[in-house]
């Protein structure tokens, strides 16, 4: 993973750093990811953040996220 510059944030998604444009939102995040977005859910700083809020929920430096993928089975 590329360093932050003054260009760039770092934050942590599952434990791992990822770095990001500033004012990044979780929406970018999943498109930088390529993260499917209809089976997950994602934590931002320990809240659960709504569908809906991924396109405005900014990112900031220092932040941790974690994405879940849900699973169905029987």
């Amino acid at each position: 993973m590329t360093k932050p510059t003054s260009d760039s944030i770092e934050i942590k998604v599952n434990g791992q750093s990822q770095t990001l444009a500033p004012g990044s939102t979780i929406a970018d995040l999943l498109t930088v990811l390529a993260i499917d977005v209809t089976r997950i859910a994602v934590e931002h700083n320990r809240q659960v953040i709504r569908r809906a809020h991924h396109s405005t929920t900014l990112l900031n430096a220092a932040d941790d996220v974690e994405i879940v993928t849900f699973v169905g089975g029987g």
